[in-house]
């Protein structure tokens, strides 16, 4: 590493846009490569007992392969073995066992085999396997902590037995025609947070999604396909989630990493990739700029429409850059599920944009992201969505937005008496408390996405929708294929028992409205409020009327904290 890094204006531009070509991915990593040297210095630097042997092979290993040492110290776990462990060292986070310096062994042992020295080291055993880095795993006898790893005339052992045999675990590579993926399921820091087991999978169905995913990509775009490409590098295989609720991950720590379960179809692979890609170029052009001071004594938290719980402002940033790739992904899909997520997520990040805009914390630069993100998504809010897919969307909309206030917004003691007692001039914001949801905000938009996508499959599910959708309910149902009489007489059911949870207030809102009640927008833009109203009221009143008697109270948009 020899001075500092230097964006060319044309890729910081870019970068700060959302976007970022192959010659800007190209920066990003190399200073990436700069960072992680310096993470993995500050470590030996912080540790007390810095493994020798461990040192002096790796350094060996760097004299013969330089370039095979760099790649190797870049690849996406060490980064985030390097950081978990200082951040143990420091006593920034906490841990039931010593820091983990010993994984450096590991590194070693994979850039002396990359760079073809001869040479034997010990490497941890954890949980019955020996993971080399970036190579693979080989399953030990139980009990076992330590097995030796040696080379030879370019023959490699680990515990005495060839990387040939039938307990060795070779890390799959994806590929497609000009792009590949390491499939890395055995690294106990490839989830991205606190070391776990190895747990191989078999390669085929991933190399299927993923071929037809970066075809869908390349299609869409081929400057935009190669960056990624040349960006990413590894792809974390995680169970099979439920159908249209994908989970995917990616780490500030681990530049070209992509955790993803596994998904319905290529398109949805696709999506995530471009997602966790977006993710990890802001990460890394973070490094490097400051998009908001350091707020870490602060609480002040942010709706997100992604997200169920609130979020800080540097997560909220990596949510709109990452959401606005996403959202240019699915503005050039055109079927009916396609155009869904086109509608739903233009609207929710402009939504998180404009909070955003100017708010205490925001660097001059970080106000420019914003500008610009802002500038490139505001034509794509005037393009036209077709029925079903524009209604399917605004319900969406409404639904998390109405939810997520429900849960975590306390309104004024004050104001709620007021309007308990027919005072409605009494004025006051309400409270972040943040709440505990009983289910994903969600759930309706799940059952949207089987309308449009599956309309068979919608239908099969119908009996009993809590069996294929986690937390759906027959009044689900009702709202999202329009029936607003059914839904609105069983969300009213459910409150006027006692059952009514904020998903119940929220969905009697979106009936209401849909049969268009008034009472309908009272509710959806102040549930917190009219919930607390019944409550004081002893909750005997019928909600609908005490959603109508707050018609008068002007709303106010989810606030920003």
């Amino acid at each position: 590493m020899s001075g500092a890094h230097v964006l060319p204006a044309e890729a910081f531009d870019q970068l700060l846009g959302g976007g970022g070509d192959p010659a800007a991915v190209a920066g990003l990593r190399a200073s990436e490569r700069s960072w992680r040297l310096l993470v993995v210095r500050a470590l030996l630097d912080a540790s007390d007992e810095v493994p020798e042997d461990a040192w002096r092979l790796l350094m060996r290993a760097r004299v013969a392969d330089g370039a095979a040492f760099e790649e190797l110290l870049a690849y996406p776990a060490v980064g985030v073995w390097a950081a978990h462990t200082l951040r143990r060292l420091r006593g920034s986070v906490a841990g039931d066992t010593p820091p983990d310096t010993g994984y450096l062994h590991a590194v070693a042992a994979s850039a002396a085999i990359r760079a073809g020295l001869d040479f034997w080291i010990g490497i941890p055993v954890r949980e019955g396997w020996a993971v080399l880095p970036a190579l693979g795993a080989m399953r030990v006898a139980a009990g076992q902590e330590t097995v030796e790893v040696s080379a030879c005339a370019g023959r490699v052992e680990v515990g005495g037995r060839a990387l040939d045999g039938p307990d060795w675990h070779p890390l799959a590579r994806l590929r497609a025609d000009g792009c590949g993926l390491v499939l890395d399921d055995v690294d106990p820091y490839r989830t991205l947070r606190t070391p776990t087991r190895a747990e191989p999978v078999p390669a085929d169905a991933w190399q299927e999604l993923f071929t037809e995913a970066w075809d869908i990509l390349r299609g869409l775009d081929e400057d935009a396909a190669r960056a990624l490409a040349d960006g990413l590098v590894t792809l974390v295989p995680r169970p099979r989630a439920e159908r249209f609720r994908p989970h995917s991950a990616s780490s500030g720590d681990a530049f070209g990493a992509a955790l993803a379960s596994l998904p319905d179809d290529g398109e949805q692979l696709a999506s995530t990739l471009v997602h966790e890609f977006q993710h990890n170029k802001l990460s890394a052009f973070m490094h490097l700029f400051t998009l908001y001071e350091d707020q870490s004594g602060s609480r002040r938290l942010h709706y997100a429409p992604w997200r169920d719980d609130p979020r800080p402002l540097g997560g909220l940033l990596q949510g709109v850059y990452a959401f606005f790739g996403v959202t240019g992904f699915w503005r050039r899909r055109q079927h009916p599920l396609g155009r869904f997520e086109f509608a739903l997520w233009r609207e929710q990040t402009a939504y998180a944009l404009r909070g955003i805009g100017d708010p205490e914390g925001l660097t001059d630069l970080g106000r420019r992201l914003v500008a610009e993100l802002q500038g490139r998504l505001a034509p794509w809010l005037a393009e036209p969505v077709a029925e079903p897919a524009r209604t399917a969307a605004e319900l969406a909309v409404a639904d998390h937005r109405a939810t997520w206030r429900a849960y975590h917004l306390r309104p004024d003691p004050r104001v709620v008496r007021a309007h308990a007692e027919g005072r409605p001039g009494e004025t006051g914001e309400p409270e972040l408390v943040p709440g505990t949801p009983a289910r994903g905000f969600d759930t309706r938009a799940v059952l949207l996405r089987w309308l449009l996508a599956d309309p068979a499959g919608f239908d099969a599910l119908r009996a009993d929708p809590g069996a294929t959708v986690e937390g759906a309910r027959p009044e689900d149902v009702a709202l999202v294929t329009g029936d607003a009489k059914t839904a609105l007489g069983l969300c009213r059911e459910r409150i006027v028992r006692g059952d009514g949870d904020p998903e119940s207030w929220v969905g009697l809102g979106l009936a209401a409205r849909a049969a268009g009640d008034p009472a309908g927008e009272a509710l959806l833009a102040r549930p917190e409020l009219v919930m607390a109203v019944h409550t004081e009221r002893g909750g005997a009143a019928d909600p609908l009327d005490v959603a109508r008697s707050l018609l008068s109270c002007p709303a106010r948009p989810a606030p920003r904290w």
